[in-house]
């Protein structure tokens, strides 16, 4: 697959995480990379445990920001599964370059990967029913965009961004205004353009979201018996399922093709971004090995 199908972030954006990341790790010079010979040399890339790939971007901006001449010919792309003891690239550059950008450039490439792997895990467990999986806020901080384009490479979908691209109406919003229909009111006057996404917390809550409009209705804890309830009622007339519901809260893998086949539409979770597994990547000096 190629990292352009999942829309990867502007050349900007990538560069300027890869600035921030070689200013933290190199300082004012590499200590011990300065010990070696500075000539042209090779190095391939390991990985050490199944997972998805995600982060090539990332990975080709830290070795291109130390050695523009740097050639690195990947064996899979973006969104490919990768089994255990595989070689995924190799690259050709200079010494001194290759190990000091090893790193910074593991660190984006086992953190992206990590996301991508256990999104891509969520989303094989609701194949099938309909359900997309998505993201939330709970992201690392400096690395939303990025763990948001892994997000996608795993096959799962984003939510808002931030507090800019859409408002999203929850429970102390919502008692600030005296009700839903008054939120969402006061929302589309302010904010006509933006997506509106509101959080109720019980059916009837439910019931007036869906008879004022909004683009979507996060149904948050609720229990099974009241999601298949809430699911019934908003496919039913008059609503007809014009308004998609999303389940966040309390979601596990385990649980998860259940709440799926109750017929919801989304269902937001945190850990996606939140418990981040690295897969375990090497960068070593040297040809890849030949068996």
């Amino acid at each position: 697959m190629n990292a352009a199908r999942f829309a990867p972030p502007p050349a900007a954006t990538v560069e300027a995480d890869v600035a921030a990341a070689l200013a933290e790790d190199i300082g004012p010079g590499d200590a011990t990379a300065s010990l070696l010979e500075d000539r042209a040399d090779i190095a391939y890339l390991l990985c050490k445990e199944d997972c998805v790939l995600a982060g090539q971007p990332w990975f080709e901006a830290c070795h291109r920001a130390l050695d523009p001449a740097v050639e690195i010919d990947w064996r899979f792309g973006e969104g490919d599964r990768i089994a255990k003891g595989t070689v995924v690239a190799t690259l050709r550059g200079r010494s001194r370059a290759l190990v000091t950008a090893e790193r910074a450039s593991l660190n984006f490439l086992q953190t992206l990967s990590g996301t991508a792997t256990i999104t891509a895990r969520h989303v094989d467990a609701v194949r099938g029913t309909g359900t997309t999986v998505l993201d939330t806020r709970k992201t690392i901080p400096g690395l939303r965009i990025a763990q948001k384009y892994a997000v996608r490479v795993g096959g799962g979908g984003n939510h808002r961004i931030g507090l800019y691209d859409a408002v999203m109406l929850k429970e102390n919003h919502i008692r600030a205004f005296g009700s839903v229909a008054a939120a969402i009111a006061r929302a589309r006057a302010l904010h006509p353009a933006l997506p509106l996404i509101v959080e109720v917390e019980t059916l009837g809550q439910l019931r007036e979201a869906l008879d004022t409009g909004c683009t979507r209705i996060l149904i948050d804890d609720f229990d099974a018996a009241t999601r298949r309830e809430a699911v019934r009622i908003a496919k039913g007339a008059p609503y007809l399922r014009r308004i998609p519901l999303e389940v966040s809260g309390g979601v596990d893998l385990a649980g998860l093709r259940a709440i799926a086949e109750d017929g919801v539409d989304c269902i937001s979770i945190g850990g996606l971004t939140k418990h981040v597994h690295a897969i375990d990547f090497s960068l070593k000096l040297g040809p890849p090995p030949t068996a």
